[in-house]
């Protein structure tokens, strides 16, 4: 009986390695990563602030370690964000099938506005947007009454 080969299995020959990524904090002798150092903090995280993997940094086990925890901290302390928001804008092109909404002005309600309910707010708007009051001192339109306080009568 012939032997059969297996398919998609590959000798460790005809693998693809890239080139072995090299730390930064290798390249610049870092030896502690502050949770201070939010320059140095941001090259470790993607444009929406998630940590990098090791692979893409390059860092060992240890340096990865020492990375997230520093992030961790630098988070809790407001020098990094926890997630950048990313938005993008929308065009102008023409929805066709998907629901857009229709030219035209916007929708108008079809009820009224709820009215207050008795006792509750003011009566008449527009008398209060005409007087103040201020300690006693009445000012409605161009006059001023002050009224005293012990007796209650209104002086001109």
């Amino acid at each position: 009986m012939a032997k059969v080969k297996k398919r998609g299995a590959k000798n460790m020959k005809d693998v693809r390695r890239g080139k072995k990524k090299i730390s930064i904090l290798t390249q610049e002798k870092i030896e502690y990563v502050d949770w201070k150092d939010a320059n140095l903090l941001r090259r470790f995280a993607s444009e929406r602030a998630k940590i990098k993997a090791r692979r893409v940094t390059g860092n060992n086990t240890q340096q990865q370690k020492l990375v997230a925890d520093a992030i961790k901290i630098a988070r809790e302390m407001a020098l990094v964000p926890y997630a950048n928001r990313v938005t993008t804008q929308r065009s102008n092109r023409d929805r066709g099938d998907r629901g857009g909404r229709a030219e035209g002005p916007a929708p108008r309600p079809s009820a009224p506005p709820p009215s207050r309910e008795e006792g509750e707010g003011v009566e008449n708007d527009d008398a209060v947007a005409d007087t103040t009051v201020i300690e006693g001192v009445t000012i409605d339109g161009e006059t001023a009454t002050v009224a005293d306080a012990a007796t209650g009568e209104a002086e001109s």
